[in-house]
């Protein structure tokens, strides 16, 4: 691939591709690999050796590179065949020659980081009706904020902002408001955790917590932790991270002229509205369940599954014996929205994945329609019987182990996971045998 093919150009965007191949432990067979790419004039992004998981390879190898067209694709495919027998296209970002589309979704916790620069809008640049469009030195402090988010790298210590006087005060009003409300309207899941987050976390009217001791908790919680991000992330990007128990969240706050509104995701919109639940561990398995839908589905899926998550992990109710309380992040952190949500103006209906992906909604005013959910685990139980009716042309599933996804698209690869469920169902039978009824 010549240097200039990773830019788009006469309106063509280069995708990105991953390919699979497998080699024997023979002297000098990576080599003859590489050079084989090499002789084509493609450039690879990654390269990254695991142990095969078949009898018949030693070492699998997955290389990354930009490219702009399925031929040059199917000429690297075919100059490593003449290396290994055994090469996969696993992700591209166009359709294959099946007319499947499987767009590239990242296998590990740190392919993350290729998000890092990617926000759709906000950030550091704002609408010119946003509070603090005009307000150079908000704009300076969210540029501030922004570039630590995008710099960060896997690995990293999470960044700790100190944060200045007005910002605290600005979050000082949104939390006296919500927590005030919190008792009537917010599900009890996130009662329950709340005062957890003051005692351990940081969560106080005069401290914005730090990101970075609230992902601390969350991880010993349910295994979910939290990354720094600059702005909104598509869809897709946002969504995929989920499947790894990756939350984004911004670190800047709203202007502090209209602090009890929002034109984005904030802080407080963050930290108030979602974190409290990804410490539950049936919320944080339904919302790691839209994740894993998520990973190489088609734009079309993608539409549908951040649809629900917008009527479930944004706008959701639920049902909690004769009431129905608010589990959104969009509800919990807007007091408006939050008491009108539980009114008798809006409609509600009985959560349904099928009906929710293609509910049409407003983004600017409140919701006319919201989903009640009968639990968290009957919300996930039903996304991943939705998710079976999905175009994907493979299963995945999520190695808590490795912090990776493995896909299940070999015989060998579903024996082995076979093979580990087996396991875990036998310890769950020892389990019961010594528990007593």
């Amino acid at each position: 691939m010549h240097q200039d093919d990773t830019k788009p150009s006469n309106g063509v965007t280069p995708m990105r591709v991953t390919l699979l191949f497998s080699v024997n432990d023979r002297v000098g067979v990576l080599d003859e690999a590489l050079k084989a790419i090499n002789a084509l004039n493609v450039s690879l992004t990654r390269i990254e050796s695991r142990p095969c998981k078949t009898s018949d390879w030693d070492y699998d190898f997955f290389v990354d590179f930009f490219t702009k067209n399925l031929e040059t694709v199917q000429t690297v495919v075919q100059s490593l065949e003449k290396v290994s027998g055994n090469v996969k296209v696993v992700s591209t970002g166009a359709s294959n020659s099946a007319g499947n589309s499987v767009p590239w979704f990242p296998r590990k916790k740190s392919d993350l980081d290729s998000f890092a620069d990617k926000v759709l809008e906000m950030g550091e640049e704002l609408s010119s009706d946003h509070p603090g469009a005009k307000d150079p030195a908000y704009r300076a402090r969210r540029a501030e904020i922004t570039k630590i988010a995008r710099t960060y790298q896997h690995g990293q210590p999470l960044p700790r902002i100190d944060y200045t006087e007005q910002e605290v005060a600005t979050w000082g009003t949104v939390f006296r408001k919500l927590t005030a409300m919190y008792p009537t309207h917010a599900c009890r899941e996130h009662q329950y955790v709340f005062p957890l987050l003051i005692e351990n976390c940081g969560y106080r009217e005069d401290n914005i917590p730090q990101i970075d001791d609230i992902s601390r908790f969350l991880r010993e919680c349910t295994g979910f932790t939290l990354r720094p991000v600059m702005g909104l992330l598509t869809s897709r990007d946002f969504l995929n991270g989920l499947a790894f128990r990756v939350f984004h969240s911004t670190q800047y706050i709203r202007h502090h002229s209209k602090p009890l509104y929002t034109p984005e995701p904030d802080c407080c919109h963050e930290l108030l509205g979602h974190v409290p639940l990804f410490a539950n561990q049936d919320f944080a398995d339904f919302s790691q369940e839209i994740g894993l839908a998520s990973l190489g589905a088609s734009d079309e899926d993608i539409e549908k599954l951040a649809t629900i998550y917008w009527f479930t992990v944004e706008f959701g109710l639920c049902r909690q014996g004769e009431e129905v309380k608010a589990f959104g992040a969009g509800l919990l952190s807007s007091f408006g929205e939050l008491e009108y949500c539980l009114s008798e103006e809006p409609t509600k209906v009985p959560f349904d994945p099928s009906k929710a992906a293609v509910q049409k909604y407003p983004i600017t005013e409140y919701q006319p329609v919201y989903f009640v959910a009968e639990s968290f685990k009957d919300a996930k139980d039903k996304v991943r019987e939705f998710a079976r009716s999905l175009n994907r042309p493979f299963d995945v599933r999520y190695n808590p182990y490795t912090e990776t996804v493995e896909v299940l698209d070999t015989r060998e690869k579903v024996v082995r996971y076979a093979h580990n469920i087996k396991s875990d169902l036998q310890n769950l039978v020892n389990a019961l045998e010594k528990v007593e009824i």
